[in-house]
């Protein structure tokens, strides 16, 4: 990984610690309480045995020492306990803040763009790269001012004891970090790409689940068996290439502070043995020295081998955050790529007084682009006044449901494009869309009820108002036979209804809702003829006084349009009626009626 992006990362990691509210500081305080107990405890310990061994006192007069070992133990026992239960909400509180912006930011940049994306690849992001993060903070940013801390408070316990054995402590300590920032100048990019290994399988594995009926019937389940094989054999030898880097970490640094150690221990063994005279300014090598800094050498490393065990954290971190900065960083479409200003009176319209209860459209110099800067449609012009019915129509990549996304608000645009004279970057997204009513012909269906779906955008529906609401949808049937009724349950991926009651399900959702327009893609696509005629009949009756603009392949049941928008290659070619354009022989529509007919 680059040097540069990676200090980047970093520091976009440590700017998101104000998430862990007071957690992360009590964490690090009580730490810090840890590290004094320790020494305290050393004291007791190495007084203890001192006076046993070498002043022959009797245990009665150490009692003092003992009732206070004992409570040292105890206090260290509570105090880990503590710092392990608010490290861990430390770390909650920023998955749960990471968690929150992502999905914020996946809403604000709309279904457009997710579809970018395989389902698996978004959820991988939001739940497996999300929670690497956790270690992060809850154990590596505390253990860093652990690792500094700790070792000076025993250092300045053991220089006045023994300088040498000060000076053995202080030249083998970075030998730890030294070694612990070698690994892991190579262990970012390894998780870096396990987390592009994860995301692909997870992305490959969920298409390949959605498209199982598919595959069977051309008979491609064998062959997809294998690349599935293939990109988890892929994962496998990348996580794998993280764990022996882990595994490496944790055995050099063991090494290193058990080899720093023995060289303590050899001092002070021949010390005593009187082969070795300097280090303890005139006075002597007391037991009690001796036993003190042999007993503080593993705790004085033990933080600094605690920071390299949890350094692969910092790693997988940054491996985590590649992906999630990119993508809240990513700027959101409705406002982007907006080359026209917006005029002086627009600006200074409020947004409370901006009237949505009818709605007329204006398009001017229109142009769509996609996320990545491509233009799908435009420059084209066009009005739609208020209550006309209109339909959009043109052969596929016409850029009918590019025009769709950009009103909806997810796909950026330059031009001008107003309602009721106001242009749509100015007016809030959540109002505009509280006056809008969408149906796709794919429509999206919730785990839950029947109940709860209907009652998507409006939770305060009555029982009566959505069986009003299903029946205009043609679907009373279907409750009045389910046993369960409107607690019909809907699974994920709607499974337990047919596509065509799917269809009518969403509309009975849009017509719960008090929309001034209603936006229709393809609103019977999924239906035989004779549902077809009577979801057509049910929504020009809900909707006879509104806006609503329909976008269709059905050439047959234009005649009621008042305005039909003929689109090819991202250009509007015609516009008019429908008794207009198909007497227009040299026209785009008029072929395609002509070739419908001729099917």
């Amino acid at each position: 990984m680059d040097k540069s992006l990676e200090k980047s990362l970093t520091q976009w990691l440590r700017g998101q610690k104000s998430a862990c509210g007071h957690f992360l500081k009590l964490s690090i305080l009580l730490g810090i309480l840890n590290g004094f107990a320790i020494v305290a405890q050393a004291y007791c310990l190495a007084t203890i045995l001192d006076g046993v061994i070498m002043q022959q006192l009797a245990v009665s007069e150490l009692s003092h020492y003992f009732i206070s070992l004992i409570g040292l133990f105890g206090l260290r026992a509570i105090l880990a306990c503590g710092r392990e239960r608010v490290s861990f909400e430390a770390g909650r509180r920023l998955r749960e803040h990471i968690r929150q912006a992502v999905l914020h930011k996946l809403i604000a940049l709309g279904p457009v763009f997710i579809k970018g994306k395989p389902a698996g690849a978004w959820a991988s992001i939001v739940f497996e790269q999300v929670e690497d993060l956790h270690d992060f903070y809850a154990k590596y940013l505390p253990q860093m001012i652990l690792a500094g801390f700790i070792p000076i408070t025993i250092l300045a316990c053991v220089f006045p004891l023994n300088w040498a054995a000060g000076l053995i402590l202080l030249a083998t300590a970075p030998l730890i970090p030294l070694f612990m920032i070698l690994v892991g100048m190579g262990a970012a990019d390894a998780n870096r790409k396990n987390f592009t290994a994860l995301a692909r399988l997870s992305g490959h594995f969920m298409d390949r689940l959605q498209g199982m009926a598919t595959l069977k019937l051309f008979n491609r389940a064998e062959a997809e068996l294998g690349k599935i094989e293939q990109a988890s054999e892929d994962f496998r030898t990348r996580t794998m290439a993280v764990l022996r880097m882990a595994f490496l970490s944790s055995a050099v640094l063991e090494f290193f502070a058990a080899v720093s150690i023995a060289v303590l221990a050899v001092y002070f063994g021949f010390s005593y043995l009187g082969h070795l005279n300097f280090g303890h300014y005139g006075a002597g090598i007391s037991l009690f020295t001796g036993m003190f800094v042999l007993i503080m050498a593993p705790e004085f490393y033990q933080p600094l081998r605690d920071l390299g065990a949890h350094y692969h954290a910092k790693a997988q971190a940054i491996g985590a955050a590649e992906s999630l900065v990119d993508l809240l960083e990513t700027p959101e479409t409705y406002l982007a790529n907006s080359s026209s200003s917006p005029d002086k009176d627009m600006l200074s319209t409020p947004q409370d007084q901006i009237d949505l209860a009818t709605v007329a459209i204006t398009a001017t110099d229109l142009k769509v682009f996609s996320q990545d800067g491509a233009c799908l449609l435009g420059p084209v012009s066009f009005e739609v006044n208020t209550g006309e019915h209109v339909a959009v129509v043109g052969p596929s990549g016409a850029g009918k449901t590019s025009l769709i996304n950009a009103l909806l608000g997810f796909l950026p645009y330059q031009g001008s494009l107003k309602i009721n004279g106001v242009e749509l970057k100015q007016i809030p997204l959540a109002k505009w869309r509280a006056h809008l009513a969408w149906l796709g012909q794919d429509p999206q269906l919730f785990h839950g009820t029947l109940r709860d779906n209907v009652a998507l955008a409006n939770p305060e529906l009555t029982d009566e108002q959505i069986l009003s609401l299903l029946s205009r949808a043609q679907l009373a049937d279907f409750v009045a036979q389910h046993h369960q009724g409107l607690d019909a349950p809907i699974s994920d991926q709607a499974a337990g209804v047919s596509v065509g009651q799917a269809q009518r399900i969403a509309l009975a959702r849009a017509f719960a809702q008090d929309a001034s327009i209603f936006v229709l893609d393809e609103p019977t696509a999924s239906l035989d003829k004779h549902s077809e005629m009577q979801i057509m009949q049910s929504i020009n009756q809900a909707i006879s006084a509104k806006t609503c603009i329909t976008v269709t392949h059905r050439l047959d049941e234009l005649s009621d349009m008042h305005k039909i928008l003929v689109l090819s290659k991202g250009k509007l070619t015609q516009a008019g009626s429908y008794q207009e354009l198909v007497v227009d022989e040299a026209g785009l529509f008029a072929r395609l009626v002509a070739d419908k007919e001729g099917v």
